[in-house]
């Protein structure tokens, strides 16, 4: 095989698939690079098994050649050192070519490089999907979805189904939850043309987090296809494939509190400055803990305490107080990112008791609700 390529293109497409290269596999080809030529361009793909990444670059685009295609052909790659020579290399102008077998020639103004490459044919398979089971939505929501839910998951693998976010297909609504037991995330999306056949299946937050960083900020739409084992997200020039979790996913509908005692409107970012300024005392302490107090007249306390170091107290005037006085405490952590996943708008916080899940959610839409486990305090 033999190619000439823009090396700035060719650099995107690795930085694409080397999210999915792990030096960690128990698989030896897994540690490279699989690249296929043919007329039509050049395909990349890496994996670990659980991730799948391949990523497509066009002969040409907009009217502008990108890649000359002397002879096809496919090889594999030592993935961190093909992208570290890539990254390296003197001009945009690189020439692939495959000799002898294996042998690899990487040129590129007056550097030339020789790797040895491994057959491609050992290289697994991507799995098989069928397009019977597919949906799709625009980029910059699937974003939203995932920034709104993944820092939930659970990161230990004592119950690895909860390291994964749950996607529920309920009629026309897309239902995302992450939970690690002590806090959950939901988001609610109105979608057309779901799938009627799936209802529920858990996607790696591991995964969720690396597709993330590959999606733009654009309206594209995003296809989704979901079979029994894998889930399949396919952008443009980008296929991006996961296994998924097995194993039941815990019912948590009936962890969210019907009725409060106390409702509590404030603005979000306000509420997030003070949680973080009184975490600056709770973080030397083990577990974060902020204590939060209902007083008259529309005003919360902030507060926390560390026998070290100090104490701090911060008073902010609500928008609204309705309901029994309440004294709680929850970690600073969980509090924070609840609040930054519904994005700095005024928010509704619903309290059932001190030592009861409470829940927040922005005042404009019920789409994304946060529920928060309370610590005790002797």
């Amino acid at each position: 095989m033999k190619f000439d390529i823009m090396r700035d293109r060719l650099l995107d497409g690795l930085n694409d698939v080397m999210k999915a290269v792990s030096s960690k596999t128990t698989i030896p080809i897994l540690t490279g690079i699989k690249i296929d030529v043919t007329n039509e361009g050049v395909t990349l793909t890496g994996s670990d098994a659980d991730i799948t990444i391949q990523t497509f670059i066009p002969v040409e685009e907009n009217g502008d050649q990108l890649i000359n295609i002397s002879e096809t052909g496919s090889i594999v790659l030592q993935a961190r050192m093909f992208n570290e020579i890539v990254r390296k290399l003197p001009t945009n102008d690189v020439e692939i070519e495959v000799s002898n077998g294996l042998q690899t020639h990487i040129r590129s103004g007056k550097s030339e490089f020789h790797l040895i490459g491994s057959d491609a044919s050992e290289y697994p398979l991507l799995p098989e999907v069928s397009t019977d089971r597919q949906f799709s939505i625009p980029a910059d929501l699937l974003k939203s979805i995932i920034r709104e839910t993944v820092f939930a998951v659970a990161t230990s693998e004592s119950r690895p189904v909860l390291t994964g976010v749950n996607w529920q297909i309920q009629g026309n609504e897309l239902i995302c939850i992450a939970t690690d037991s002590h806090r959950l995330a939901r988001r609610k999306t109105n979608l057309e043309h779901l799938p009627t056949d799936v209802s529920s299946v858990v996607i790696p937050g591991k995964s969720l987090n690396e597709l993330n960083k590959i999606l733009g900020e654009s309206t594209d739409a995003v296809e989704i296809v979901i079979t029994n084992q894998q889930v399949l997200f396919k952008t443009e020039n980008v296929l991006f494939f996961s296994r998924l979790l097995e194993g039941n996913y815990p019912e948590t509908s009936r962890l969210i509190p019907e009725e409060f005692k106390t409702d509590i409107t404030i603005n979000g970012k306000s509420l997030l400055q003070a949680i973080d300024r009184a975490s600056l005392l709770a973080r030397e302490d083990r577990n974060n803990v902020v204590r939060f107090e209902t007083l008259e007249g529309n005003v919360i306390e902030i507060s926390s305490n560390s026998p070290e170091i100090g104490k701090v107290e911060e008073q902010i005037q609500v928008e609204s107080l309705e309901g029994e006085h309440l004294k709680i405490s929850f970690s600073a952590k969980y509090m924070m990112e609840a609040l930054k996943a519904i994005d700095g708008q005024d928010v509704v916080i619903q309290f059932t008791g001190a030592m009861r899940p409470f829940i927040l959610r922005s005042v404009h839409d019920d789409a994304i609700l946060q529920l928060i486990l309370p610590v005790r305090t002797y």
